[in-house]
């Protein structure tokens, strides 16, 4: 291993190619969602199955997490991020040919084969965070993160253009920003392929070699053992909760407006100013979490995700959803920074792909059972319904770090006396 590894140039090469695919990849997704439960809707012919595909979504992100991030160690970290970006691909190509002929089982696999890509994609925040040393970790994530800033501005912006494109060439106007999404996909797979030399496995593993004091060597533990960890509990908890009541929310604002008229340029809207609320401070939350901790940006996270299930149902007006969705966002973007950060931290270097894949399955499970149900809870009671259920759930996790705080405490060795 040569010195170039490990230098600052090499460092900064690997963290902007995963900056740029991440970006990419989150603009893919996020415009093919903007329509994916209004489609789902009309080719299930009911508003009970509009969140199927996007739990197909989130399930099919589970399904790939784990055997992705076994990858990372057998052929490294460029490998297993080309293959997600190859699986989205091909969801992309499947789902514009199911809209053209109106398969909703198509359309559900292309969604779970987009997912698949996720499960992949989502993990680069880990990858880059291995490349560097651990005072800098929670900053590169919440860098990482950020890279979502340009698909919440592109993403929603492409939905109009690409809809157009799409008619000028005598297609349906709905495949259009699944065409987009096709587009965005191929080029980060061009640029994980091609940029992201030397593989961020062999910079991790120098990284390990020039800072042994940094990671002791321990036996690599068992998941059972790992998972049995509080700190390992809570960081996959704040997770997955803080994506579970956003999906809630999110996957059904879209129907939601349809139902009150809203324009597709409204809804494109709203659903910018969420992601905006997801992506655009995530640097400014890693620069939080470095000086605040990780416990108290969870908190934090707790209490906008409350703030954003009260504002939700209040109004159909857009000004009122924007700012909601943009608070929902902001709430999942500190629980899922700390709780990131938090997960790395608890981690020796040997177990991090492995134990990250296996959390990343079940953020994934959660959000995904979450996905499933937001129809039929919206079915039956409307966005009112949709938003306690997010806000008991908010609660929970709540409950959870006031647990954590008392593990802390009773483990906390006893004050010498004065």
């Amino acid at each position: 291993m040569n010195s170039a590894t490990l230098s600052p140039a090499t460092r900064q090469r690997l963290t902007g190619a995963l900056f740029i695919s991440q970006s990419l990849f989150s603009a893919a997704m996020i415009a093919a969602f903007t329509l994916t439960p209004i489609l789902a809707a009309e080719l299930g012919g009911s508003d009970n199955v509009a969140g199927v595909p996007n739990t197909l979504t989130l399930l099919g992100r589970a399904a790939a997490a784990y055997p992705i991030g076994w990858l990372f160690d057998k052929v490294g970290r460029r490998l297993g991020l080309s293959l997600g970006f190859a699986l989205a691909l091909a969801g992309g190509v499947l789902t514009v040919w199911s809209v053209m002929n109106t398969s909703f089982i198509g359309f559900c696999a292309g969604a779970a084969l987009m997912g698949m890509g996720r499960g992949g994609s989502d993990q680069a925040r880990y990858v880059a965070a291995e490349v560097q040393t651990a005072d800098r970790r929670a900053k590169v994530i919440g860098l990482i993160v950020f890279a979502g800033t340009i698909g919440a501005i592109g993403g929603p912006a492409l939905v109009g253009p690409s809809t157009r494109f799409a008619e000028s060439w005598d297609l349906l106007g709905d495949t259009g920003p699944y065409l987009a999404a096709i587009g965005l996909y191929a080029i980060g797979l061009l640029t994980i392929f091609l940029f992201l030399r030397p593989d961020p496995r062999q910079v991790s593993q120098a990284l390990e070699v020039e800072n042994p004091s940094e990671e002791p060597d321990v036996p690599v533990r068992p998941l059972s053992q790992i998972f049995r960890q509080p700190t390992v509990l809570l960081a996959v908890a704040s997770m997955a909760i803080g994506q579970l009541v956003m999906a809630l929310i999110m996957v059904i604002t879209p129907l939601h407006m349809d139902h009150h008229n809203h324009s597709t340029e409204s809804v494109s809207l709203v659903i910018m100013a969420h992601t905006l609320g997801m992506f655009g401070l995530s640097s400014v939350t890693g620069w939080l979490i470095d000086r605040y901790g990780r416990i108290p940006l969870i908190v934090a996270g707790s209490a906008i995700l409350i703030l954003a299930g009260i504002l939700a149902p209040l109004s159909v007006a857009v000004p009122n959803l924007a700012v909601a969705l943009f608070l929902l966002g902001l709430g999942w973007n500190f629980c899922f920074i700390a709780g990131s950060s938090l997960l790395a931290d608890a981690l020796a270097a040997k177990e991090r792909a492995r134990a990250q894949g296996a959390g990343e399955v079940l953020v994934s499970l959660a959000t995904g059972a979450g996905s499933l149900g937001t129809g039929a809870v919206f079915s039956q009671g409307g966005m009112t319904a949709v938003a306690a259920v997010g806000i008991a759930l908010t609660l929970f996790l709540v409950a959870l770090l006031l647990l954590f705080n008392r593990l802390q405490q009773q483990s906390a060795p006893p004050a010498a006396p004065a």
